[in-house]
């Protein structure tokens, strides 16, 4: 059996002919760039979410930095941000002059530990960005006891969590701002680059889509220096056409994380935990090997397709180089394996990757 690591063309075909449609309309209408479309989305998700705004934007990287740069973090400014995540999160906070400092991830769920948090606090700082990795949103009733204490801004990167929550609250629905990517492999992934911007403050909502379009309140009014910064008529499109879905493709995966961990071997790997009072939307599957490249080898001559998130703790990495030791995030590049988990999988592949695992 042959299992990739995620198969969005058989999401594609659960919903071909939504999504052929909304690419015919986009085509019919030459409706490329803003337009009916993207207004059409970010209603959309405003309704979805529900959030008070939403700014779509070219894709999630730009959508953290464009808040940063909203808030006028910059030179001199310190924004502390996990050391195991993507480098967008820090990479953010590096583009607009501010420092990233890094603080570890609790060892269960992988996210910011609040107390790591407190302990960078200095004078400095000026905001936390915590990441909801994995799908599991971080503890952001703490995170946020400690952002109100401290008078912090808090940016939730909810790259990897769309539909997670954590008391009943959804992701992005916590901090003063969120950022969110509609890379294609998300659970609501577009079939190109895009993200968007969610915040319930008015001021905010305008500072960000003045960045997002050159500056500029109404045609050719130039107020400051932006960017460049849109979502695509054919990628809103096909993100209204798939959204009606995200709830019950969430469901599945969550089902399919649990069933995972019903039936892996608890004494040969380390699995996901789940938060009490929270909902894993299981973008990510990454459970703990002892000898990952022996337990990748084997899987690969069984068909199975997997991946590591992520090699590297961003602290060590050659751009940051920094001495300083985080040993969750550390243990987690060295043994922490991703395997595949989709809306789509079938009961058969599911025990068929158990199966193997269990054996090796």
């Amino acid at each position: 059996m042959k299992i990739p690591f995620v198969d969005l063309y058989a999401q594609y075909q659960t919903i071909k002919g939504d999504i052929d449609f909304a690419i015919e309309s986009v085509i019919a209408q030459s409706a490329y760039i803003g337009g009916n479309y993207v207004s059409k989305f970010e209603k959309d998700y405003e309704a979805w979410l529900p959030a008070k705004h939403i700014i779509s934007c070219a894709n999630g990287t730009d959508s953290l930095e464009i808040i940063l740069k909203a808030w006028n973090i910059g030179k001199g400014d310190e924004v502390i941000v996990p050391a195991m995540t993507w480098i967008s999160t820090a990479e953010a906070v590096s583009n607009v002059g501010a420092t990233p400092v890094f603080a570890d991830v609790d060892s269960a769920y992988y996210t910011i530990l609040p107390e790591e948090i407190t302990a960078k606090i200095t004078k400095n700082t000026k905001a936390i960005i915590p990441v909801h990795l994995y799908g599991q949103c971080a503890n952001m009733p703490e995170i946020m006891k400690i952002a109100r204490v401290n008078n912090l801004k808090v940016l939730e990167d909810c790259a990897q969590a769309h539909g997670a929550e954590i008391d009943g609250v959804r992701a992005g629905l916590w901090g003063d701002a969120a950022s969110f990517s509609f890379y294609p492999g998300k659970n609501l992934g577009s079939y190109g680059d895009a993200g968007c911007i969610t915040t319930n403050d008015d001021e905010l909502f305008e500072m960000c889509k003045i960045i997002t379009n050159h500056g500029q309140k109404g045609k050719h009014n130039h107020l400051i220096v932006g960017r460049n910064s849109r979502m695509d008529g054919m990628q809103a499109a096909i993100l209204s056409a798939k959204l009606p879905n995200l709830d019950q493709w969430n469901n599945s995966r969550n089902e399919k994380g649990i069933y995972y961990n019903s039936n892996i071997d608890p004494e040969k790997y380390g699995l996901p935990q789940l938060r009490e009072n929270s909902k894993h939307v299981f973008h990510i599957y990454s459970l703990v090997c002892k000898n990952r490249n022996y337990v990748v080898n084997e899987l690969n001559n069984a068909g199975i397709s997997t991946a590591v998130h992520y090699p590297t703790e961003l602290p060590a990495t050659k751009v940051y180089q920094s001495s300083e030791v985080f040993p969750n995030s550390k243990h987690m590049a060295n043994h922490n394996l991703s395997i595949p988990i989709y809306p789509e999988m079938t009961i058969e592949q599911l025990d068929y990757v158990i199966d193997i695992l269990n054996k090796i």
